[in-house]
């Protein structure tokens, strides 16, 4: 049973409740993926000091693999926090996860660099940055069942969009640095030493957010964190891999699934999408930092707006709003903004890569949070999404880059394209719209007149 079942109260104060931990929750998770974004954001800026090559494009092309490394740390963090916010708590983890970010940003602010070090430099950075991938791995699997599990029933797409609100809006802050940073340092300075400015900023946030987290209420009970800990013949302990591979396997299949297109356009349209710019379009690297700022901005503030449809019509219209247009419209919006000159028109294309990505983004952690039951959220989600997220979404910057490298951008394009068909077909075939969830039969059911009907839950 959960705390908000423990304690029945009123509409309003379940809101008012829901408000306050969603915003405890989506602190960190913003202060996470800002020191995860301040990397690929600065990358032109500091790669020269830690990659010996006299090759930009070949420099970049390093500092894009060891971003993608990162992820490969991503499935053993979610597995880690995953079991860790199962049996002991979902603050616990959440309080852990954003420690270890601060740690990793704080370090790389003071990383001597190869002039110094010599080859030093970039075994440390990777060193750094795996470190840092370990910790996001948790930190999406947790925060994305924190935020479901803390938000209203009758609300839940619209709370639980925060967590993509948040994740957007450190990317978003990360490109608002660089903004600042490129019209108040010369370009010689920010190359130089300004680079460190963003990932010190990174590290003192994060320790402002762990002070902020030790007020989060719980929201596992007190039955299963005792159960994870008590060993009894012939069962699986919540939170364990046994429970999860042999009682869940099936949804741990299509949560991977759901995250595969999703993970990869996401990444195509956020975070790839400034470096193509800057090596492709040929507008000004000034200009391109504030298009991507300006278009994130927009797809943040519509991330609640998503959820509160979802609210109405259900989550799996969206997802296939996504899918159906991904499939049709990905191959030429790349293409064209690889050939537009025009900055306002980059601006628009970028833009309607956004409005398709959000009906993904804004609702898929709440979705993976439905296929299971509390004992096992946690890890189902986190590694479910970090598999996905590691052979996919964080290979893309390092697949683009190749790619492009090579003058086959439209290979580019179709890689995206068929991610994302593969994700269409589990929305179509292994989702079903508005049907009771493990989520409803803990927390309240989200749909009118429900009530406790179980035969339409999800197996598990």
């Amino acid at each position: 049973m959960s705390t908000q079942q423990a304690a029945p109260l009123s509409e309003a104060a379940q809101t008012r409740k829901a408000v306050g931990n969603i915003l405890k929750g989506s602190a960190g998770n913003l202060v996470e993926w800002f020191d995860v974004y301040v990397y690929t954001a600065f990358a032109a800026y500091f790669q020269s000091h830690f990659f010996n090559s006299s090759d930009d494009l070949q420099a970049g092309l390093e500092a894009m693999a060891v971003f993608s490394t990162s992820f490969l740390m991503r499935p053993i963090g979610s597995w880690f926090f995953g079991r860790y916010a199962d049996r002991k708590g979902r603050k616990a983890a959440l309080t852990l996860s954003v420690t270890m970010m601060s740690a990793g940003s704080f370090a790389i602010a003071i990383l001597p660099t190869q002039d110094v070090i010599g080859l030093w430099a970039m075994i440390l950075l990777i060193f750094v940055r795996v470190l840092q991938g370990f910790s996001v791995g948790g930190e999406y699997g947790t925060s994305a069942t924190y935020m479901s599990e803390a938000a209203t029933a009758k609300r839940r797409g619209f709370f639980s969009s925060f967590q993509y609100v948040t994740l957007v809006g450190g990317q978003m802050l990360a490109l608002l640095v660089l903004v600042v940073l490129q019209n108040t340092m010369t370009k010689e300075a920010l190359t130089e030493w300004g680079w460190r400015i963003p990932f010190a900023i990174g590290g003192v946030a994060a320790l402002v957010v762990l002070w902020l987290r030790r007020s989060m209420e719980e929201t596992v009970s007190a039955d299963q964190i005792r159960a994870a800990h008590v060993k009894v013949a012939g069962e699986a302990q919540p939170g364990s891999m046994k429970l999860l591979f042999t009682k869940h396997w099936k949804p741990l299949l299509i949560c991977i699934g759901i995250t595969l297109g999703g993970t990869v356009a996401f990444y195509t349209y956020t975070n790839f999408i400034l470096k193509f710019m800057n090596d492709t379009s040929g507008i000004p690297k000034t200009d391109t930092s504030v298009i991507n700022f300006w278009a994130l901005f927009i797809f943040m503030v519509l991330q609640p707006v998503y959820g509160l449809i979802s609210d109405k019509i259900g989550r799996k219209p969206l997802l296939v709003w996504f899918g159906v247009t991904g499939v049709l419209f990905t191959w030429p919006l790349l293409s064209l903004l690889a050939g537009t000159k025009d900055p306002f028109m980059a601006f628009l294309l970028m833009m309607g890569g956004l409005l398709m990505v959000g009906g993904y983004t804004s609702i898929n952690a709440l979705v993976k949070a439905e296929l299971f039951p509390a004992s096992i959220r946690a890890l189902g989600v986190g590694l479910g999404y970090a598999i996905a997220n590691s052979l996919f979404g964080g290979t893309v910057p390092l697949i683009g880059a190749a790619l492009q490298k090579t003058g086959q951008e439209d290979l580019f394009f179709t890689y995206v394209t068929a991610a994302i068909f593969v994700s269409l077909l589990v929305y179509v075939f292994a989702l079903k719209n508005k049907k009771a969830t493990h989520l409803d039969t803990e927390q309240g059911h989200a749909w009118t007149g429900r009530g406790d009907d179980k035969k339409d839950l999800i197996e598990a």
